[in-house]
């Protein structure tokens, strides 16, 4: 289901480039093919011969740069890009990233997809000695441990910050001479690397983004991993050596778009799987096969290729309805799900339908749809769902981070199955996950973080340990 209705959102997503004369543009196009990984502000900062320039603004990219003269004015052959949904820290221009500081002796831009899991404890010891920060943004604490530190290297200053700071992160820095990409020691969020024809190397989220602008993919970032991109060409690094990949399984899942691939596995491929697998732990009877558009319409042709049953087009998407993810009220969710979906009548009336969603998160979304289908004329709505129950919250850069919003943490199956008005509701195994996302490693859970379905997370969850642990005796009712 959309991120909009559904309000399951990522973080942000990145983007960067060095060796480009219309490097602002390019990143502009970039930053367009991550506009699903965040749409409250986005921002482009520019390095015009060691000059640093940058423009945001709260709304999608299409918005901040509406007037051509703030495009324009973003001169430089390298640039970095960000487009924004907040985890941590509050809906302000101030959080809009790219972040830019200026120092007496150097300047630098900043942009972070992931959420830290050490914020308020690194915050209280920087302003404890000194440190004053101009935003709420978890990721300013980078800029201000690399200032801090001793380290007589610029290069040892970051890598000390990033040893330091914990939990999931992808970091562009933008400096006056070089362009540097790092990511966590588990990789929980996705980064790539391409080159262009001219030569000009990227840095994206996805890889989705390579097409757009004609780059090639030349690798992933690994867990770990600091890249140092300039003029000489590209040089690979490591801050640490104590790395276990743990990619999120929501990537998969939910949040990335279909044309891309993670870690060599194409996600559209991955959820065709899912839904075939799906199909094989199904134990119903129904005639027909509808996805929820448009992140379930890949699980749903492999449910409806696996099972044999016809793949139809039972719910329509309207394209064209204004967002309403800036409002998320339970009210305002439920009259979304009429905005943004329309059952066919023609198509599921009599009809014993198989409706397919990638996750449910509260059950509002769910529950509105099956009505819609029944309303329809669908006799039945079975709910299969090609993803394990989502009982945990994240602390890695999705918003979901208490138990509380969580309708599997608080209901069993069949209560669920209840509440939203299914006639059967079957969820895809945390094992059947595993396999059909079909990573080649040997990493735990095949190198995915499932935490969100078993609770058990790759690394100490930090300023959030209290909070959870209390939160795992809390029971809310969604009846």
């Amino acid at each position: 289901m959309t991120y909009e209705v559904k309000s399951l959102n990522e973080e942000c997503g990145v983007f960067g480039i060095w060796g480009h004369p219309q490097a602002a543009q390019v990143t502009y196009f970039g930053l367009h093919s991550l506009q699903h990984r965040g749409q409250e502000g986005a921002g482009i900062l520019t390095n015009d011969a060691g000059k640093l320039i940058r423009h945001r603004d709260t709304g999608l990219i299409s918005e901040v740069f509406k007037n051509p003269a703030n495009l324009e004015k973003l001169t430089g052959q390298a640039a970095i890009g960000h487009v924004r949904y907040a985890t941590a820290g509050e809906a302000s221009i101030d959080n809009i990233q790219p972040f830019h500081f200026k120092f007496y002796d150097m300047e630098f831009g900043l942009a972070h997809n992931g959420n830290l899991t050490n914020t308020k404890t690194l915050k209280k010891e920087l302003e404890h000695n000194g440190a004053i920060f101009s935003s709420s943004s978890d990721t300013e604490i980078l800029a201000h441990l690399i200032r801090c530190s001793h380290n007589p290297s610029f290069m040892g200053k970051v890598k000390e910050a990033l040893n330091t700071v914990k939990g999931g992160f992808a970091y562009l820095l933008m400096m006056e001479d070089k362009l540097i990409a790092a990511l966590d020691p588990n990789g929980f969020r996705p980064l790539s690397i391409g080159r262009m024809a001219n030569g000009a190397i990227v840095v994206s989220s996805e890889t989705c983004a390579f097409e757009v602008v004609g780059a090639e993919w030349i690798r992933d970032v690994k867990p770990g991993e600091v890249v140092i991109i300039d003029n000489s060409g590209i040089q690979y690094d490591t801050y640490t050596t104590d790395t276990q990949l743990a990619i999120c399984s929501m990537e998969y899942i939910y949040f990335a778009r279909p044309d891309s691939n993670i870690h060599g596995v194409n996600v559209h491929t991955a959820r065709k799987r899912m839904g075939a697998q799906l199909a094989r732990e199904f134990k119903h009877e129904a005639d027909i096969v509808v996805g929820v558009p448009n992140s379930s319409l890949s699980a749903a042709m492999g449910f409806a290729e696996e099972s044999g049953l016809p793949n139809e087009m039972g719910l329509i998407k309207n394209q064209y309805t204004q967002r309403t993810f800036i409002q998320p009220t339970q009210e305002l969710r439920e009259q979304g799900v009429r905005m943004k979906l329309s059952a066919v009548s023609g198509v599921v009336k009599g009809k014993r339908v198989v409706m397919i969603d990638d996750s449910i998160v509260r059950g509002t979304t769910s529950r509105r749809i099956v009505q819609l289908l029944k309303e329809a004329g669908a006799t039945e709505v079975h709910v299969a769902i090609a993803s394990p129950p989502l009982k945990y919250p994240c602390f890695y850069g999705i918003d979901i981070q208490t138990r509380r919003e969580l309708i599997a943490a608080n209901h069993s199956v069949e209560e669920t199955r209840q509440i939203i008005g299914a006639d059967s509701l079957t969820y895809l195994s945390i094992d059947g996950l595993i396999d059909s996302i079909g990573l080649e490693t040997n990493a735990p859970n095949g190198g995915l973080c499932v935490a969100y379905f078993d609770g058990e997370y790759p690394t100490p969850i930090y300023d959030y340990e209290k909070d959870y642990r209390r939160s795992l005796d809390e029971k809310v009712s969604f009846y």
